[in-house]
């Protein structure tokens, strides 16, 4: 992250501000003045939240106590002004984007051992892991005019679930089921449902 952020900040000093919609992939572990430095010159974080669920049970014991308190830093990165870009990494995590929300907003490990989130000052509300996977995505590709929020002429994609994710506890969300994909106005996938 620091050594991309320094060319990044080269090539900004060097050809002015601009539009760039530059992002860093897999903001995991990071310096925290880097993350002022990102939020200063506008590069978004792209985050997978799932890798916390895993490395939480480990990561201590390679990065040390110190260092370990910016791993994962979803609350600091938005608290100061940077968008989170959430994703899965698969093949390496599930695809399922609700493990993902459930990670970033419960914290908690595969392990059992932080029943009330790993670092936990750095869990983020559940709106803003939503927000992470729809609408700053389509803003880090440029295409917010015409996707990441349901509205007017915009494409339809939606996902209709079988439980409201903002009416259950957070330790269920990775456990809900899509019954109805619409992609670009079109139903793609349709689940009886009671």
């Amino acid at each position: 992250n620091h050594i991309l952020l320094d060319i990044m900040e080269k090539v900004i000093k060097t050809n002015g501000p601009r539009d760039r919609r530059w992002r860093i992939e897999h903001v995991q572990h990071i310096r925290p003045e880097d993350i002022k430095r990102m939020s200063r010159l506008g590069i978004l974080a792209s985050v997978q939240p799932y890798h916390s669920y895993d490395d939480g049970c480990w990561a201590h014991l390679k990065l040390g106590k110190e260092r370990i308190r910016w791993s994962y830093p979803f609350r600091t990165l938005l608290n100061q002004g940077v968008k989170l870009i959430c994703g899965s990494d698969w093949t390496v995590a599930p695809l399922n984007p609700f493990y993902g929300i459930f990670s970033a907003v419960t914290r908690r490990t595969r392990d059992g051992r932080h029943p009330y989130g790993w670092i936990p000052e750095e869990k983020i509300s559940l709106v803003e892991a939503v927000r992470g996977y729809t609408v700053n995505p389509a803003f880090a590709e440029g295409s917010e005019d015409f996707k990441g929020t349901l509205a007017p002429g915009k494409i339809a994609d939606i996902i209709v679930l079988r439980q409201n994710i903002f009416r259950m506890p957070a330790d269920e969300i990775k456990n809900n089921d899509v019954i109805m994909t619409i992609f670009n106005g079109r139903i793609v996938h349709r689940q009886e449902w009671t």
